[in-house]
């Protein structure tokens, strides 16, 4: 499968929309064109762009847009919050990203209960998702809900987490069958953006996680 080199594809997600105004509730952050970058690169160079990609918590696009520009066909972005769903069909819209994916499509549902069922027609099926990190209160191990959907619907999930999250993620994992195969921090710059926040940017230390589910 042929794509854009990560570089490209990050200069092409940096031009994408932000939340118009983010729910400190649902932990609306920006998910980093980098990281969502070299993610989708290293999913197509494994060859889990081949069959349905399902992106948990969408926000603004971030991910099913890479992947649809990174040559997935059929794609399928997720969110509770329509309004993130308006900026992601626009974000696709001005990248043409439904041309390039064969399949796109965004879906108003909670991403930790949503109205799929996998895999699809026996096609293997990826997640993506950048979850809360659970830092506000009463959302402490929001991340697990997604985890927990992408082992009900996914063949191989990539899963961003705050610092610290890999003895969590690798224990869930091989408590559901699963297997990380591949692990690596990537920085996560966040703007002001709440009024609890006092710095102008601050960059959080995150990890990324490949998993694949048996």
């Amino acid at each position: 499968m042929s794509g854009p080199s990560r570089r490209s594809l990050a200069r092409a997600l940096e031009t994408l929309d932000d939340f118009a105004d983010p729910s400190v509730a649902l932990e609306q952050y920006l998910t980093p064109p980098e990281i969502a970058a070299h993610v989708c690169h290293q999913a197509r160079l494994t060859g889990d762009l081949d069959g349905w990609v399902v992106d948990l918590g969408t926000g603004t696009g971030m991910f099913a847009i890479a992947a649809s520009l990174s040559g997935a066909e059929r794609v399928i972005g997720v969110d509770v919050d329509p309004n993130a769903l308006a900026v992601a069909q626009s974000n696709a819209a001005r990248l043409d990203a439904a041309e390039e994916s064969g399949f796109l499509e965004w879906v108003r549902a909670d991403a930790t209960q949503p109205p799929l069922s996998g895999p699809v027609d026996d096609a293997t099926v990826t997640v993506f998702s950048n979850p809360p990190f659970g830092a506000q209160r009463g959302n402490r191990h929001a991340d697990r809900a997604f985890l927990e959907t992408a082992r009900s619907i996914a063949d191989v999930s990539y899963t961003i987490h705050n610092e610290g999250s890999q003895s969590f993620v690798e224990s869930f994992a091989a408590d559901e069958g699963g297997d990380v195969t591949h692990a690596f921090r990537a920085e996560f710059p966040i703007e002001q953006r709440f009024e609890f926040h006092t710095e102008g940017e601050r960059t959080l230390e995150a990890e990324v996680f490949r998993i694949e589910w048996a």
